[in-house]
């Protein structure tokens, strides 16, 4: 990245200042081992700095840039960047609101498929939007939808899929586009846990009609807060354009004007003739931007992104072989689609049926006995939840896997920052709670 605000001597004395505070040390039972968190380097605290020297502040240079990269990355046309993932799963669905979209757009009532089992904000745009979630179980061990439920899932009501890659594992999108394109349905994938996961060598976000990222501390980059919107249609990248930025038609970039160079001459809904289009509204929108201060940020995470997947695939690759050679009977652990390519968010264990009910201590012994951090599959059944014990919804057959899942699954780390050490710690961690 070229820095045009940092002199050589403020850029040696900030790379010292950056160096002591990115500095982690983790010794395996003495230090507490988070289950997840973020990796950075001087360059990236630095890229933040040079953003602030700038005195821009929103979205500038870097986020072009940011954008730019991000949707080069993701196989996209473009890329949006918001202010979390849950803001861009929320833009996802708002987007498909639009009345621009005629008979294809949401509207209240209508139904969104998705599954019981996963983060809130995967379901909580549907219910925000008045619209029923279609709540289908998932399989086990590979914790995504079950893809025989579709044709069971589908009524008359029906308009979009809204499914999450779990903990970077990619969903069978063969299944799931097929089924969409059957009946003409709308795909978000939310891929906030999944960024640079591939199915048959597409990236993972860019398959489905909308994907989305997030870039909290425990993603695989981060820039503090933040998150993205994917898209490749243009229809629904000028929609999502509007959307996030408070609604309006204009679609001149901040501090430009008269980009269409037809600023004062259009006649827009019943206002006056060549109202400011700048202050023309045709979606009713939100405020969903980043400050360039995140995006240099996460733009100079980017430069570490395939790194981090592939230390992310070998952690997981690791800890599978120690597992299953001490707990292969005691524990499953996750598999994948056999076109997909996993950008891995966690580890994945369910405890095997003769083992049922020891989740709670276990997870007790690993925090306090042995400073391993551990998460539970978010909201486990999300219909068991204070929040949700009312929703509007529809299911469909059983939720047996679902319920399986938030009463025996959990998952530990393998982030960029956990090496062997801390992963064979893990293991034997586990393994000692089962007298192994």
């Amino acid at each position: 990245m070229e820095y045009k605000n940092l002199g050589e001597s403020l850029k040696r004395e900030l790379n010292a200042i950056a160096k002591e505070r990115v500095k982690r040390s983790m010794r395996p039972g003495i230090d507490y081992i988070p289950a997840s968190g973020k990796l950075m380097f001087p360059q990236d605290l630095l890229a933040g700095v040079e953003a602030v020297l700038d005195g821009w502040l929103t979205g500038g240079r870097f986020n072009r840039e940011f954008e730019s990269r991000l949707a080069k990355e993701s196989g996209s046309l473009r890329a949006l960047s918001v202010n979390s993932g849950s803001s861009a799963n929320l833009l996802a669905l708002a987007t498909l609101t639009s009345p621009k979209l005629g008979e294809r757009a949401l509207k209240p009532g209508d139904e969104v498929i998705t599954v019981a089992s996963g983060f809130p904000t995967t379901v909580n745009p549907i219910l925000q939007y008045r619209c029923i979630p279609v709540l289908c179980d998932v399989q086990i061990p590979n914790y995504n939808i079950d893809p025989d439920l579709l044709e069971k899932a589908v009524s008359s009501k029906t308009k979009a899929i809204m499914l999450a890659h779990t903990l970077g594992n990619p969903f069978d999108l063969d299944a799931v586009m097929e089924f969409a394109q059957k009946y003409g349905l709308w795909v978000i994938e939310d891929n906030c846990d999944a960024l640079g996961a591939k199915f048959d060598g597409k990236r993972t976000g860019s398959i489905g009609h909308i994907g989305t990222c997030s870039f909290y501390p425990a993603h695989h980059i981060t820039m503090g807060e933040g998150g993205a919107v994917l898209l490749n249609d243009p229809e629904l990248i000028r929609i999502a354009e509007s959307l996030r930025d408070w609604g309006r038609d204009c679609w001149c970039e901040t501090g430009h004007d008269n980009t269409c160079g037809r600023r004062f001459s259009g006649q827009h809904g019943k206002l006056p003739f060549g109202y400011d289009h700048k202050y023309v509204y045709s979606e009713r929108g939100f405020n969903f931007k980043i400050t360039d201060i995140q995006a240099a940020i996460g733009l100079s995470q980017l430069d570490s992104l395939e790194a981090f997947i592939q230390k992310r695939r070998q952690n997981h690759a690791y800890l599978t072989k120690r597992i299953r050679e001490r707990l292969d009977d005691v524990v499953i652990t996750d598999t994948v689609h056999p076109k997909a390519e996993a950008a891995w968010f966690g580890f994945t264990l369910t405890l095997r049926e003769k083992h049922a009910g020891k989740r709670h201590a276990l997870l007790q012994y690993l925090e306090s006995e042995k400073k391993v951090g551990s998460r539970l599959l978010f909201a486990g059944n999300i219909l068991k939840q204070p929040a949700y014990l009312n929703m509007p919804h529809r299911v469909v057959g059983g939720l047996e896997n679902t319920d399986r899942v938030m009463t025996e699954t959990f998952w530990v780390g393998i982030w960029p920052g956990l090496e062997e050490e801390h992963l064979d710690y893990i293991a034997a961690s586990i393994a000692s709670f089962f007298g192994r």
